[in-house]
């Protein structure tokens, strides 16, 4: 069963992401505020595919509750519900390891495009793949990307990435020194019917950047081309 708990401490907005998810066939669990989820996710040993945080809740808020869960876990789907004003939260769940965010008011085929997506990409890790890992290994010194295990290894030293992030990092290793647009790693990591912005590429490539590089203000690997996107050196 695909599990996803929601943090929203609006019960009416609860209730319709709930009722949405559950038709489209989703094991839902419920949280009125962000210590509360913290405490229903420790209680279930982090049995959660898919976690849907509201940014303002009492108690604890969704950018300290997102925090907290990615230091948990790194392969857990985590998406913020924002409104439109807080532009600078959405950022900052990034940052902090949210694969996703959804503005409201959203609809709930825009609900459920979100989810399914992170959903996916996080039954990835956990399944068989249908046909065979065509290698196990991508080395672009000095880094070693194993596609079978999903790691990224920097000078033989573990980086601990998100679903997310290694998706694109793959992405980059499969297309060395090629310019890959916004655009580009939008379909490939999010997919084609992707509902947000290109504002998500650049604030994941900005936290890959603080795993990777040196300097990550003056990046040697992760480069941006100017006008259209970035590639891997």
């Amino acid at each position: 069963m695909k599990k996803v708990l929601i943090a929203e401490d609006e019960a009416a907005i609860r209730e319709i992401i709930a009722i949405t998810l559950r038709r489209s066939g989703y094991d839902v669990t419920e949280a009125c505020d962000g210590q509360q989820a913290l405490d229903i996710y420790n209680q279930m040993g982090g049995s959660f595919d898919v976690v849907l945080l509201d940014i303002m809740m009492p108690n604890v808020d969704g950018l300290e509750v997102c925090k907290r869960l990615r230091s948990i876990s790194s392969t857990v789907g985590i998406i913020m519900l924002t409104a439109k004003t807080q532009e600078m939260d959405k950022v900052s769940g990034l940052l902090m390891g949210a694969d996703d965010y959804i503005t409201k008011p959203f609809s709930p085929s825009e609900l459920m495009a979100r989810v399914d997506s992170v959903y996916r990409r996080v039954a990835m890790n956990t399944q068989t793949p249908a046909t065979p890992v065509r290698a196990d290994k991508i080395t672009i010194e000095p880094f070693e990307l194993n596609l079978r295990n999903r790691t990224l290894y920097k000078n033989n030293v573990l980086i601990e990435l998100t679903q997310v992030e290694f998706q694109i990092i793959e992405y980059f290793f499969t297309n060395p020194g090629k310019a890959l647009s916004r655009n580009d790693i939008l379909k490939e990591v999010w997919g084609e019917l992707y509902y947000g912005d290109e504002k998500v590429v650049d604030v994941n490539i900005r936290r890959l950047r603080m795993k990777i590089e040196d300097a990550p203000s003056v990046p040697k690997h992760l480069v941006t081309v100017w006008g259209m996107g970035y590639k891997w050196i």
